[in-house]
């Protein structure tokens, strides 16, 4: 059974820096292809970041050059990395295991329960 589970998210003032965790079980990171989405209230799930099997990572336009995916096979975890947030950033973030075609991602059934990051102006 897939289990995917977030954690790290916490009230940040703009500028500053958050790592976000999901922990899989139930699968190996190492031959799949996981992805951060994240939804603010009244707003559509969008996604964030994704890395396929390979390594290869794809960002949103709107975290371009400010976030990191990148992942600790040993420990079976995905990281998503923060940085120079901004008060636009509030919203919960979810873990997903999906499926990389080139440059886009697709969205599969397995999600986690959410972490939720608050960006104070």
């Amino acid at each position: 059974q897939v289990q995917l589970v977030e954690s790290g998210g916490r009230p940040v003032q703009a500028g500053g820096s958050l790592r976000l965790s999901c922990a899989a079980s139930g699968i190996t990171i190492r031959i799949n292809d996981i992805a951060w989405y994240r939804q603010a209230p009244g707003k559509e799930r969008e996604l964030v970041a994704a890395i396929s099997s390979g390594g290869i990572t794809n960002y949103g336009d709107a975290v371009k050059g400010r976030f990191i995916i990148s992942r600790d096979i040993p420990a079976n975890t995905v990281w998503l990395i923060m940085n120079s947030l901004k008060p636009e950033d509030t919203a919960v973030y979810y873990c997903n295991l999906g499926h990389c075609r080139g440059a886009d991602y697709y969205a599969g059934s397995s999600w986690g329960q959410g972490t939720q990051v608050t960006v104070s102006a």
